[in-house]
């Protein structure tokens, strides 16, 4: 993958990631306008609204699939109480998680460290442990390539 591209998706991610994050605590009534709203407000390529298109994928997909990725959560995180998990970190884990069980054609070490570097960036300390080993043991339970997309 090119550097250009790497760069964008690294942008879409942290963009889905700031939006799912302002999404958990205020759910709105009308997502579409919301989304809309979100992007009039980034600062870099914002008058180019196919730069986040990969970021649309994912935010629409996390949302549509939200209860199965928050059940996901809970079945993996049971010694956590749900609500006390950092809205943060469940942003990205919600995002990471999204990748893995539906988007075949990211490789689930692709998904796994770029959730694992934007804790280090975004969130606490220990955040990034918690973080990789909720989505290790999603990824345990994944059949499909560690390192490379799948064919499906």
């Amino acid at each position: 993958m090119s550097e250009g591209k790497k760069s964008q998706r690294r942008q879409c991610r942290i963009a889905c990631m700031q939006y799912l994050y302002s999404w958990s605590i205020n759910k709105p009534n009308d997502l579409n306008d919301s989304i809309r709203l979100f992007y009039e407000d980034q600062e870099d390529q914002s008058e180019d609204r196919d730069y986040y298109s990969f970021a649309d994928e994912l935010i629409y997909g996390v949302i549509e699939n939200s209860e199965d990725i928050d059940g996901k959560i809970r079945e993996i995180a049971n010694n956590w109480d749900f609500g006390r998990i950092a809205k943060i970190d469940l942003a990205i884990l919600r995002m990471a998680i999204f990748e893995l069980l539906f988007r075949k054609d990211i490789p689930p070490v692709v998904t796994i460290n770029e959730a694992v570097d934007l804790s280090k960036l975004y969130s606490a300390e220990e955040s990034r442990r918690f973080v990789n080993g909720i989505l290790d043991r999603i990824h345990g339970q994944l059949d499909r390539p560690s390192r490379s997309a799948s064919e499906e």
